[in-house]
């Protein structure tokens, strides 16, 4: 199994990166989180476990995220990664509209609770079964099932959607 844990760190990179950067709200946080996670894996890929390697790296990553939130605590300010974002060149009513969206959605999954959130993401973006995530979190299934539930009400909330017909917007029909 080692001779593979390098095709599958390959495999999961994507997935281990967008939840780093969705978490981390900054590209290189994100990054060198990604980057520590994988040489923790590499390092430990004797160690067997039964969780599937997924579970196992989005758990590191996890861990080491809260480890690096306590020492920031003491560091001092971080930037935004929605701060840093270059809009010059875009144009297009289309484009537009879909980063308005996307800023929309992105803001209200980050004003969800640290516990909703990270039910959120990983059983809606990153696909991870109900189990899967109370693993990686630490938490029954149960109260996965409830955060997830508490999570997708207070995010449909915050986007004006009433669950039957999608988005309500001011001034137009249904």
């Amino acid at each position: 199994m080692p001779s593979d844990i390098g095709a599958e760190l390959i495999a999961l990179l994507p997935r281990l990166r967008r939840y780093a950067l969705k978490v981390c709200r900054s590209a290189d946080a994100a990054d060198d989180l990604v980057q520590e996670a994988c040489e923790r894996a590499l390092a430990g890929a004797e160690r067997t476990t039964d969780a599937p390697f997924d579970v196992r790296m989005f758990c590191i990553m996890r861990n080491l995220y809260i480890d690096r939130l306590r020492r920031a605590r003491t560091r001092g300010e971080t930037v935004d990664a929605d701060d840093q974002r270059d809009l010059t060149g875009e144009d297009g009513r289309r484009t537009t509209e879909s980063r308005l969206m996307l800023d929309r959605v992105s803001q209200a999954i980050d004003a969800l609770a640290e516990e909703q959130r990270d039910v959120l993401l990983l059983v809606c973006v990153e696909e991870f079964s109900y189990r899967e995530a109370a693993e990686i979190l630490g938490i029954p299934i149960g109260t996965v099932m409830s955060r997830l539930a508490r999570g997708r009400l207070r995010l449909a909330e915050a986007l004006g959607m009433d669950g039957e017909t999608g988005p309500v917007i001011e001034g137009v029909g249904r």
